[in-house]
């Protein structure tokens, strides 16, 4: 009796092991399937194809902060692309040369951690306009004029007199959209940083006043010495009504290296035609140092309204009386 229910027990067992088999198979099948399909996205994502310039910029940050600003600029990456990264090697800050304009995501993202790009210095000079800027740069790395204004325009909180002076270190290669978005980046930094070490705080709208009347004061001062001064003429004139007159508003966009004559102040109908119009240029007439930024902010205390360029020197004299400008004009051109 007890032989046939041994027999029962042992196939009973036998049956449960084939059954913990077959799920244990099946359970793997499924992993291995999870796995393939997987492996097979991520094959995929990194196959699909990039389209980039030839140069990127990448900010110093972690790798997900990279990630997210290569999403912002509508680059094809992801939050997981963060971790093939990882895989690869720590992504380079700066410019990172991809050299292709087409490849493939796997491409990009080893470009990202093993290239550098080669640089070239571009100098913005304090007074010149961000469109002669442009034009020169256009010419010297073989880019559109049209689509470097586009961009900025399209992305400058002002017209004019937002870029910062000084040089840049550009890679060669870069297109119009990267050059501008990395030049208007920067100069919006130092200029934050400046209003907050100034004021305490970022007030873009009252910066940005400030930066009109310092782009008249460029224009018009021979040094940083004279530049309080020019600045206490132009709020003297604005305070009474009086046009302010001033040949450098004329030299705007590019327009930056012409001689101002009698005929250019008759024939422009502007509104940066100050000898016409009263009041400020509509916008800032060219790019601006801090020191022209300081003096619009705290101009020297004077009851000056005229000033001119003495010809022996270079500087100007300043004067409070419409007389004594007529006779500083007169001993100037006898000294010339």
């Amino acid at each position: 009796m007890l032989i046939p229910i041994f027999n029962h027990i042992k196939r009973a067992k036998m049956a449960i092991i084939s059954v913990k088999n077959s799920i244990k198979r099946r359970f793997l099948n499924i992993i291995c399937e999870i796995l393939f399909i997987f492996f097979l996205t991520i094959f995929a994502s990194l196959s699909q194809t990039m389209n980039t310039s030839k140069v990127v910029y990448l900010p110093q940050g972690s790798v997900g902060e990279i990630i997210s600003y290569l999403a912002k600029l509508n680059f094809k990456v992801d939050g997981f692309d963060k971790y093939i990264l990882v895989l690869m090697g720590f992504p380079q800050s700066g410019w990172i040369d991809i050299g292709k304009t087409t490849l493939s995501k796997f491409d990009f993202l080893y470009k990202l951690t093993t290239a550098k790009a080669a640089m070239r210095d571009i100098t913005l000079i304090p007074g010149e306009t961000t469109a002669y800027f442009f034009y020169d740069i256009s010419k010297k790395f073989g880019l559109n004029y049209d689509e470097l204004m586009r961009n900025y325009l399209a992305n400058s909180p002002i017209k004019e007199g937002f870029l910062v002076p000084e040089t840049y270190k550009i890679p060669v290669g870069i297109s119009e959209a990267h050059l501008v978005y990395y030049l208007i980046n920067i100069s919006k930094k130092q200029h934050e940083n400046l209003s907050k070490k100034i004021f305490g705080q970022w007030d873009e709208r009252r910066w940005y006043e400030f930066i009109t009347i310092a782009s008249v004061v460029q224009k018009e001062a021979a040094n940083k010495d004279e530049m309080p001064i020019v600045a206490s003429v132009i709020y003297n004139r604005l305070k009474i009504g009086m046009k302010l007159q001033m040949d450098g508003t004329l030299n705007y966009d590019l327009h930056s290296h012409e001689k101002i004559t009698p005929q250019r102040i008759a024939n422009d109908n502007s509104r940066y035609n100050t000898y016409k119009y009263a009041g400020l240029p509509p916008n800032a007439v060219c790019n601006v140092s801090f020191d022209a930024i300081k003096a619009a902010i705290f101009p020297k205390k004077t009851n000056y309204l005229y000033f001119v360029r003495d010809k022996s020197t270079g500087a100007h004299i300043f004067n409070s009386t419409y007389e004594a400008h007529i006779k500083a004009i007169n001993r100037s051109n006898k000294a010339k």
